[in-house]
């Protein structure tokens, strides 16, 4: 599969759950597109970040999230919508569940059989790449607004 059929392909399985997010929170209907294209732009843009540049997955998450934040601070001004209508249902499909659920099923592991040193290695890693990734997309849309909302009143 060529480069640009898997970012095709990433960016359509993409664009799905952040519309659903989107749709459970009560987003108005014109406004999903821009969720989808949202979605599809985020995870798409983490893919080539890791495979092309070879930057490590939780650095490219933090960048392509602070990037989302900016690109929505504009777009959500244009709509007059709030940016975080756009933003969470765009990181949605960036939530780290693969590392979540390794790390489960290594604890899980360690409780029934036995704790082994591959089992602690895999619990150990995967979870705390579980924790960078979560870190990454809470920090990475929280620094638009810190850089481009710090002079505003507060009331």
């Amino acid at each position: 599969m060529t480069l640009l059929q898997s970012i095709l392909f990433d960016a359509f399985w993409s664009a799905i759950p952040a519309v659903g997010f989107a749709m459970i929170f009560a987003v108005p209907p014109k406004m999903l597109k821009y969720c989808a294209a949202g979605g599809a732009f985020a995870h798409s843009f983490r893919m080539l970040l890791i495979h092309l540049v070879g930057i490590p997955i939780e650095w490219a998450t933090f960048m392509t999230t602070t990037l989302i934040g900016l690109i929505f601070v504009y777009i959500s001004r244009r709509l007059l919508a709030p940016r975080p209508v756009f933003t969470v249902a765009s990181i949605i499909p960036m939530i780290p569940g693969k590392f979540a659920f390794n790390t489960i099923i290594a604890l899980l592991s360690m409780n029934s059989t036995g704790v082994t040193e591959q089992l602690l290695q895999a619990s150990i890693e995967n979870g705390l790449k579980t924790l960078f990734i979560l870190f990454a997309l809470c920090f990475g849309l929280a620094v638009p607004s810190l850089f481009i909302y710090r002079n505003r009143p507060i009331v």
